[in-house]
């Protein structure tokens, strides 16, 4: 495989020179600036060898690089050995940014090329400014890993499903007026769709042309005029079609976009979400249009779970939980009975457990089952290569998740296979206190989330020790498992937390080569009380699995913090246990069983 990404690079800069291009950049994403792109267009893996799901490969003439971020450096270090292609990691102070590598390499009067579809507006105008300081032209409209790539997948054109209205609570009618008035509240008459989560939720429709994300490739046009769904004609069943004619919708094929917005009237403000639509999209809108550029309504809406979402949710968990409980009284007794469990087994025995729950659609990313040393690599995917035998000592990492009809999960545990040592103790304890803060804390409304990402750090901090990735993202409602716009994490996020947004809570931390240790569960805001100060607003945990109780330094955990385990661990129970055979109840109450000092 080396020896093929060589070859690929060296006719991609065969191509290059032909297009007069002196560097070329390949992102990760696709039309809809996925995080899970369709494999049409995961170009940057096919160049590159790298499967991770964030970075950018650039080519030029002599040199090959990568850009990507902390958790994918021991998994992008392992891909590129031997490919040609350098690693640059993201965001150490040493390493240039992919425009000050190009402003280095380049010289006056040379051209960067991108498949504009690819790029987003946003970023590829703070690229063409910023290269113009040294007269470097950008060129986005040249895709010429389409010139290269034989046997390039087509675009997905697998049917799609409606959502009825008693699972996602609202119909599609009353989305569009709710983001037509947030339009309106912004002077904007109309806006675009293109990213894949957005379209889904408005228009209640799911699909599976993405892996772990049930989206369908798509665009919309939203205006109090008129709405158009752009998609291919093929994936509408006659009823589903009648059924969003008769919301009023407009169904057009997904390849008139561009013909569409190029005939938009001069007079039309349209809104576009600059970093979530690609540049070629934004390209073939009249220059005579007034362009608004802010978040989209549809994104922020969405974030915003009704309560019958939040009821899907909360069925999903109970379901997700039995999975869990059975799948983990599997795993101690593979082991006790000293039968082969490997990181690849174990991933699939929990798939199984999952799919037999009833509204199970898929797993809602890749499993991430990392066993002592790989649970260090923070987006580790084991493959026939690198799959670990399970051994009856060391730590567990499983971050997992479910994609249900009425709801989307995301947990991870850490689990000690055999005697952990006091180190591992009081690092898992380390992690612990920080979940456990972040889940109990109030915090008054118009809180952010990074304001509230030191809860999940400190106990870390104190003893020198930090992650690099987020504390918290948001999670879809039988959609994306990474979803916006709320977060918790140290950078800032301008989004306040809102009742009814649903986020993880999954403080970590890793030793290379050793193990690594992460916490999750998710979460959901909610009103808490409200004072003389104001509204205030904590946190309801939404997950139900227990947390292994031999990984805890009691000592280290406070009257309060020790109430908040016994307190969830007995709400797993009792939520759980009539849902177990008795030999399953009688397992979980052992894990379950409260601790003391």
């Amino acid at each position: 495989m080396k020896k093929i990404i060589r070859e690929r690079i060296e006719l991609l800069r065969e191509i290059m020179k032909e297009a007069n291009i002196d560097a070329y950049i390949i992102p990760g994403s696709d039309p809809h600036l996925s995080e899970y792109p369709a494999n049409r267009w995961k170009a940057r893996e096919w160049i590159s060898g790298f499967t991770g799901s964030a970075g950018t490969v650039v080519i030029t003439a002599e040199k090959a690089g990568l850009w990507t971020d902390s958790r994918y450096f021991l998994q992008a270090a392992s891909q590129l050995k031997e490919t040609g292609i350098d690693l640059y990691k993201v965001p150490l102070p040493e390493t240039p940014t992919i425009t000050e590598f190009l402003l280095k390499e380049l010289e006056k009067g040379m051209t960067v090329g991108l498949d504009g579809e690819t790029y987003s507006a946003a970023g590829a105008m703070k690229l063409e400014k910023s290269l113009k300081k040294k007269e470097i032209l950008l060129d986005t409209s040249v895709d010429l890993i389409d010139k290269i790539w034989t046997n390039r997948p087509l675009v997905p054109g697998n049917p799609l499903f409606a959502l009825p209205v008693k699972i996602t609570g609202q119909r599609v009618t009353d989305k569009l007026n709710d983001i037509n008035d947030n339009l309106h509240e912004a002077g904007a008459d109309c806006t675009l769709l293109s990213a894949l989560d957005e379209i889904a939720w408005t228009f209640n429709i799911r699909g599976n042309d993405v892996a772990y994300n049930p989206v369908v490739i798509s665009y919309a046009f939203i205006s109090e005029n008129e709405t158009v769904l752009f998609i291919q004609p093929n994936k509408l069943t006659m009823e589903v079609a009648d059924q969003l004619k008769k919301e009023g919708v407009i169904l057009a094929d997904y390849n008139k976009v561009k013909d569409y917005l190029r005939k938009l009237p001069a007079n039309l403000s349209i809104l576009i979400d600059m970093p979530r639509t690609n540049i070629a999209l934004f390209n073939a809108i009249p220059k005579s249009c007034t362009i608004i550029e802010e978040a989209s309504p549809a994104n922020y809406l969405k974030s915003i779970k009704n309560e019958r979402e939040l009821e899907g949710f909360r069925n999903v968990m109970v379901k997700d939980g039995v999975a869990l409980t059975r799948f983990y009284i599997w795993l101690e007794k593979q082991m006790a009975q000293g039968e082969k469990v490997t990181e690849i087994s174990a991933t699939q025995k929990l798939s199984s457990f999952r799919a037999g729950q009833p509204l199970y659609i898929s797993d809602s990313f890749q499993t991430i089952c990392g066993y002592a040393g790989h649970g260090a690599i923070v987006h580790y995917s084991a493959t026939p290569e690198t799959d670990a035998t399970l051994q009856p000592e060391g730590l567990l990492l499983i971050d997992s998740g479910g994609q249900y009809l009425d709801g989307t999960t995301d947990i991870t545990r850490t689990i000690a296979l055999g005697t952990p040592t006091d180190a591992m103790k009081k690092d898992f304890t380390r992690v612990l206190k920080g979940h456990i803060s972040l889940a109990k804390c109030k915090f008054p409304e118009g809180t952010r989330g990074s304001q509230l990402d030191i809860l999940a750090r400190k106990a870390l901090w104190d003893a020198g020790i930090n992650y690099l990735h987020g504390t918290g993202h948001g999670i879809g409602h039988c959609l994306n498992v990474h979803e916006g716009p709320q977060s918790i994490r140290m950078e800032e996020n301008p989004v306040t937390l809102f009742p009814g947004m649903v986020l993880s809570n999954e403080p970590a931390m890793y030793r290379t080569n050793e193990y690594g240790i992460r916490t999750e569960n998710v979460i959901m805001v909610r009103e808490d009380s409200e004072t003389e100060y104001g509204q205030f607003l904590s946190f309801e945990t939404l997950t139900l699995c227990y947390i292994d109780n031999n990984l805890i330094h009691i000592p280290m955990l406070s009257v309060r913090e020790l109430a908040w385990l016994n307190k969830y661990h007995q709400k797993v129970y009792d939520t759980l246990s009539p849902y177990l055979t008795e030999e399953e109840q009688a397992w979980l109450k052992e894990k379950t069983k409260p601790l003391d000092n």
